[in-house]
């Protein structure tokens, strides 16, 4: 029996189920076994071959008007789980297997006090939110989306969008004694590149500036030969919409390299609740992918900044706080349903 478990247990307990994005499907099968004990009503929701989304509801309200949601894939390498008296350390403790132990602890105390809502848990955040959107296409009729991602307890007022950009810079291949009968692609990349840092960003006085990151740079063939190609990935955390940005990075390349939008997940801003402490999220969430789903607000334990790191963690203290939290706020959030 697995569901005389308590919620440092059952954070542990998912920590040890490694879940790199692709490879959910063992903390999935878990879940549905452990909801399922508890008497929830379960559904695998089918995103791709053996990947999977979980959503389960109380059978005596299968059509709840708030839903909890947060993602179950990690970013690798999968780290085991342990602790000391005041956190639990390992891959997803923060980001976000803790939140979903706190959101499933939270959902049973609501059903208890015949207060029904839903849980769904969902694939591939860290990677295209793919798992976000298949759900959206599903959606079942909610007025609320709580999602949860680490703000440490405290209720995001916004959260900045996230732009994925490639450039691709095509030259002529020549002998590197000879530059003059070839064409560096490199070179033309970098000049692009320089441009794009030279560029002033957005600024949003509520979150922030926009920023951008050179995250991966690659081309040319060898020392000796003048290269033919080059390829850049950036990303430019939003903290408006992007079109006027696109805009401003294609005139700001020209004809240096190609640009490419791999991704545009727009910035947002959240509903809060009075008396409850906010914060401004400079990271991206499966929000956006989730629309129909009902409005969002967003909170959960741990801090972003331990997140994806090799001492990721989660105090017990916000782990036990955020059971709380999430009960306070679906109370008054369907007070006004």
């Amino acid at each position: 029996m697995l569901s005389g478990m308590d919620i440092v247990s059952l954070t542990k307990r998912l920590v040890d189920i490694e879940s790199v994005t692709g490879n959910e499907a063992e903390v999935g099968e878990f879940l549905l076994q452990y909801l399922g004990e508890l008497g929830w009503m379960t559904e695998r929701m089918p995103v791709e071959r053996h990947r999977f989304n979980v959503w389960a509801t109380p059978p005596e309200k299968p059509s709840p008007e708030l839903v909890f949601s947060t993602h179950m894939d990690t970013v690798p390498p999968f780290i085991p789980s342990s602790e000391d008296d005041e956190n639990i350390y390992g891959r997803g403790s923060c980001d976000a297997k803790g939140i979903m132990a706190a959101q499933i602890f939270a959902a049973e105390k609501l059903r208890a006090a015949a207060i029904g809502t839903g849980l769904l848990f969902v694939v591939g955040e860290e990677r295209d939110s793919l798992g976000a959107a298949v759900a959206n296409q599903c959606a079942r009729g909610s007025k609320f989306l709580v999602n949860g991602e680490p703000t440490e307890n405290r209720m995001a007022a916004a959260s900045k969008g996230a732009l994925r950009v490639e450039l691709t810079a095509r030259g002529k291949m020549a002998h590197s004694a000879y530059p003059e009968l070839g064409d560096s692609a490199i070179e033309k990349l970098l000049d692009a590149l320089q441009a794009l840092r030279s560029m002033e960003l957005p600024q949003n006085p509520e979150v922030g500036p926009s920023t951008l990151n050179i995250g991966m740079i690659e081309g040319g063939r060898a020392t000796n030969v003048i290269p033919d190609f080059a390829k850049a990935q950036l990303l430019y955390r939003l903290v408006s919409p992007s079109a006027k940005l696109r805009q401003q990075i294609e005139a700001a390349v020209g004809n240096s390299a190609e640009v490419e939008v791999v991704l545009d997940i727009p910035f947002m801003k959240f509903r809060t609740i009075p008396g409850l402490a906010t914060m401004a999220a400079s990271f991206t969430t499966d929000i956006p992918k989730l629309s129909n789903w009902g409005e969002p607000v967003l909170i959960g334990p741990g801090s972003i900044v331990v997140a994806h790191t090799e001492r990721e963690f989660i105090p017990k203290v916000e782990l036990a706080r955020a059971v709380d939290l999430y009960v306070e706020i679906a109370t008054k959030l369907l007070k006004t349903a």
